[in-house]
């Protein structure tokens, strides 16, 4: 059986993957960088009120959604509209590393920065050795 394939229509599947479509708009960008004893990510958010942004932690695994409503007042007819808006999701999985009882949150231009502290228990230590019941120098662990 032959099977006719459009390849312009697996692009047009692909751009929608990755641009996403109105209905379903695509993931918000993210940086993601170590800073000290934490880790901060920034997602672009421009346009979201904050009271529509929720953040989720479940064991390891940080949730991130965002709703963005259109500008343009009720009843208007829209000429133009490009800029994606819905509900925006995305999902980081972290480390048992991180501290996520302890994140910390900001939105700033729209950017939401989140700070997330390395566990003590991931942080270096030393270590005394004892030899005959006398305590000798540390080491690093």
């Amino acid at each position: 059986m032959l099977m006719r394939t459009d390849p312009f229509r697996e692009l047009d599947r692909l751009a929608q993957q990755v641009l996403g479509t109105s209905a379903r708009p695509a993931a918000m960008p993210m940086d993601a960088w170590q800073e000290g004893e934490s880790f901060v990510v920034a997602f672009d958010l421009p346009g979201v009120d904050t009271n529509s942004i929720d953040l989720d932690v479940e064991r390891n695994v940080l949730t991130v959604r965002a709703e963005r409503s259109s500008s343009a007042p009720d009843g208007t007819e829209l000429i133009a509209a490009e800029r994606p808006r819905g509900v925006f999701s995305r999902q980081l999985i972290l480390g048992d590393t991180l501290d996520t009882e302890h994140v910390k949150a900001n939105y700033d231009g729209g950017v939401l920065t989140l700070r997330i502290p390395i566990a003590e228990k991931a942080k270096p230590r030393r270590i005394e050795i004892e030899s005959n019941g006398r305590s000798r120098e540390k080491i690093n662990a």
